[in-house]
């Protein structure tokens, strides 16, 4: 394709101009007939119309411009000419380049109709799986569910749980604390949390009772791995406060989760226990799904196995709630709280015996779930 650069018009009398834009004309067919693929189509299109170096820009700038005012109607009118001749160069250019590349294409064609790579499906991870079907459980009662930060205050984590300075679970070889926090004072310190009870409290200062909320999550202790314990692990909490909530409430929420999960022939039962934020405070036993209570090794044969925690809220937590919502007074509301850990009752629901491989990532493991 040529480059030769545009020559100045000495004269611009009507011989002079059909003479200089009929020689364009030609050099211009030249170059469309070596359009042979789209790549020349564009450089041709480039060549002549672009612009800011195309030839006929290049024309308007040196004739146009430095032609007299009686030749520029007669010369305007060869320019537009020959612009028009050279888009339906570039036309036909088009066409006969999209010809060589269809049968380009066509020469490197494949059979779509070949099975293509199948991709594997992702499946639910067992924590994840049993989470959320204790999560479905609960939000079929009615219940939201609330989130919260996993590095928390020592006040939200202990302090308004009713945990008092000097609480065994406050020590380090319980917690895992945030280095360099000594400067600070001990309700505002950080750690990373050891229930997901702070949401407890954060939903009860950011809203007034009714309140009905589970709080699944990643929790944290200072505790060693071994079969059962890991330093890491899921939770699912719940709170229900209202006008008139009783211990039997409770009862009657807990039996129909525990039904749901495991079967409506499982039966629970109830024990007196401590914990700093309900007063009175439960343990919550089921009959042993794997013999039906009749008594198995993993029951130790009693026929019963300990799974959850729960009692009635301590009246001395709604009083840290009611600084921020004074409905929250405990003379004219009551409410119940529990907790679960999620990989006890995975370990349970798909018989596995060591915490550890929800963790290890093996895949021989994992893929019995998909």
């Amino acid at each position: 394709m040529t480059n030769v650069d545009i020559p100045n018009l000495t004269a611009f009398d009507e011989a002079a101009l059909e003479q200089a834009f009929a020689a364009l004309a030609k050099e211009a067919s030249d170059d469309a007939a070596a359009l042979t693929n789209p790549a020349a189509v564009e450089a041709f299109r480039l060549q002549w119309l672009g612009r800011k170096q195309g030839r006929l820009n290049e024309v308007s700038a040196r004739w146009l411009k430095a032609a007299p005012s009686e030749a520029k109607k007669s010369l305007g009118q060869r320019f537009n000419a020959l612009k028009k001749h050279v888009e339906e160069l570039l036309e036909a250019g088009a066409g006969a380049g999209s010809t060589w590349s269809d049968s380009a294409l066509a020469a490197e064609a494949i059979d779509i109709t070949l099975p293509g790579t199948q991709r594997l499906l992702g499946a639910e991870h067992p924590i994840t799986r049993t989470l959320n079907e204790i999560t479905q459980v609960f939000a079929a009662l009615g219940y939201s569910v609330g989130g919260g930060p996993e590095v928390e205050t020592d006040y939200y984590n202990f302090e308004c749980m009713n945990f008092p300075p000097g609480h065994p679970a406050r020590d380090t070889q319980d917690t895992l604390v945030i280095a360099n926090q000594e400067r600070r004072p001990l309700r505002d310190r950080l750690l990373l949390r050891t229930h997901t009870s702070p949401v407890q409290m954060r939903t009860m200062e950011s809203q007034p009772p009714p309140v009905r909320i589970i709080i699944p999550g990643k929790v944290h202790r200072n505790d060693a791995q071994d079969a059962t314990h890991s330093p890491i692990f899921h939770q699912v909490e719940g709170l229900c406060v209202d006008t008139n909530i009783t211990f039997s409430d409770l009862k009657g929420t807990l039996d129909h989760a525990m039904k749901a999960l495991f079967g409506s022939s499982v039966k629970t039962r109830f024990f007196p226990s401590f914990f700093p934020f309900t007063e009175p405070s439960a343990d919550v036993q089921i009959s042993c799904i794997f013999c039906g209570g009749k008594g198995c090794r993993k029951c130790k044969q009693s026929g019963w196995i300990e799974l959850l925690g729960c009692g009635m809220v301590d009246p001395a937590v709604f009083a840290f709630a009611a600084q921020k919502q004074p409905a929250y007074d405990p003379r004219k509301i009551s409410g119940f709280a529990f907790g679960m850990g999620v990989e006890r009752i995975a370990m349970m629901k798909y018989g596995i015996s060591e915490i550890g491989q929800f963790y290890a990532g093996d895949m021989r493991f994992l893929g019995q779930f998909a």
